[in-house]
């Protein structure tokens, strides 16, 4: 009885693009990013992506395939990885001729959460992850480091195709799910992905002190009869966050480049690295 008052309360509603046209929205969404531009950020090429939908819903409407238009050349900034589900979701309430007003103010909505958690995902978890792990195959000369990072490029490009089809078909009910767990995703994603940095800093960041204290037979290699035994990897450990201390006084990270190379060179000249 139950599912029979669903079904009558909400109707499926009908759809005005075939499967094959929400999977080539995903695939054009990977494009986003090639007309970018400082004054609209990604509004080119989010405008692109959804053209020929907004000409085939606005056919017989020039004024409102004009308005749709104008209203999306607006300076966007999100995690592209996550456009698919926005393109989907809003592709609908176009296709219902939902308010515009409503629309405009649900996309600047949610452009803030989807971008906290599409970078917590990707940029701060996925990438850095499968980047230390393909480097480390590298490293060793085996050419599946590098393979290894495109097949997951080719798999975040692919992966396009279902999240579009998430977006349309969820549809105004996506605006929920995003709301509900955009925090408690961004925060384990988050987590996750700085543990993995944490852990790159004593594989990749590399200082050792080259200093000797005592005289004739009797010296102490201060790096590993001292440090070493009190805490390993201090040296990297206290230089990473002494960078992090100088990025949080708003010191620009070029100049944290230029400290690293000088501090190298001078350490390396007077033979204490």
């Amino acid at each position: 009885m139950a599912s029979s008052d669903t079904e009558k309360t909400t109707p499926k509603r009908h759809s005005l693009f075939t499967n094959h046209e929400i999977s080539m929205l995903g695939i054009r969404s990977n494009l986003v990013q090639a007309s970018f531009s400082y004054e609209r950020m990604h509004s080119p090429g989010w405008t692109w992506a959804q053209l020929p939908y907004w000409q085939k819903i606005y056919k017989d409407d020039p004024k409102g395939l004009s308005r749709v238009m104008v209203d999306n050349m607006e300076f966007i900034n999100s995690s592209p990885p996550l456009y698919p589900i926005l393109m989907g979701l809003l592709l609908t309430m176009e296709e219902d001729h939902v308010d515009p007003v409503t629309i405009k103010g649900l996309k600047n909505a949610l452009f803030g959460p989807m971008a906290g958690i599409g970078d917590a995902i990707f940029w701060f978890t996925i990438m850095p992850i499968v980047g230390g792990i393909s480097a480390s195959i590298a490293k060793n000369g085996n050419v599946f480091g590098p393979i290894l990072f495109f097949l997951v490029y080719l798999f975040l490009f692919w992966s396009r195709m279902p999240l579009a089809h998430l977006g349309y078909n969820l549809g105004t009910r996506a605006i929920d799910v995003i709301q509900e767990n955009s925090t408690v995703i961004s925060h384990v994603a988050s987590i996750l992905g700085l543990t993995v940095i944490g852990s790159l800093i004593a594989s990749y960041v590399k200082m050792a002190l080259t200093i000797k204290i005592g005289a004739g037979n009797t010296t102490i290699d201060l790096q590993k009869q001292l440090l070493d035994k009190i805490f390993p990897n201090i040296l990297p450990f206290a230089f990473v966050f002494l960078l992090y201390w100088l990025l949080r006084k708003n010191i620009s990270p070029i100049w944290l480049i230029v400290l690293t190379f000088a501090m190298a060179i001078v350490m390396s000249a007077i033979g204490w690295m």
